[in-house]
């Protein structure tokens, strides 16, 4: 039998299937507590419509492999930030073509009614002529862009 870890780290997230959800960031820990494994993850945010899929798939990946208690705890806090994507994880979104996140903010965020954005590249041709089309894309957290050098339309993952 493979190892529990090794196991939830394949599992793909359900909105970004190029990401695991280990390089995404959201799998924070694979526990055994006797016969049990725990897995913990930290949805992108508190209302991520993808969690139960998440904790679905893990279930259902680990108890393929041999692991008949399985058990997925939802940690908050600390609340995910887009820090947590691994390298690998940004390489893949821009294989994909999905712009991937800078850093997160740090400090203070003001309230404002125009979010700060950095300075996107488009995905394709790297021009930095590009502008938002979507605050929202086909996840609540990517939007959408458009660059004005090729026309490609591209999704950006929001930095969190």
């Amino acid at each position: 039998m493979r190892a529990a870890a090794e196991v939830a780290a394949e599992v793909v997230d359900p909105e970004l299937p190029m990401l695991t959800l280990a390089d995404l960031g959201v799998l924070r820990s694979v526990e055994t507590e006797g016969d049990a494994v725990v897995v913990t993850i930290t949805p992108t945010y508190s209302g991520c419509p993808a969690t139960a899929a998440m904790r679905d798939d893990l279930v259902h990946r680990l108890r393929r492999e041999g692991y008949d208690d399985v058990r997925v705890a939802i940690a908050l806090h600390p609340a995910w930030t887009t820090d947590w994507i691994t390298e690998g994880g940004r390489r893949a979104l821009a294989a994909a073509g999905i712009s991937p996140p800078g850093p997160a903010r740090t400090g203070p965020v003001p309230l404002t009614v125009t979010p700060v954005r950095r300075q996107l590249t488009c995905t394709r041709c790297a021009s930095s002529d590009v502008e938002l089309t979507s605050e929202f894309g086909p996840t609540a957290c990517t939007a959408l862009y458009r660059c004005r050098s090729c026309g490609e339309p591209f999704e950006h993952v929001k930095e969190i």
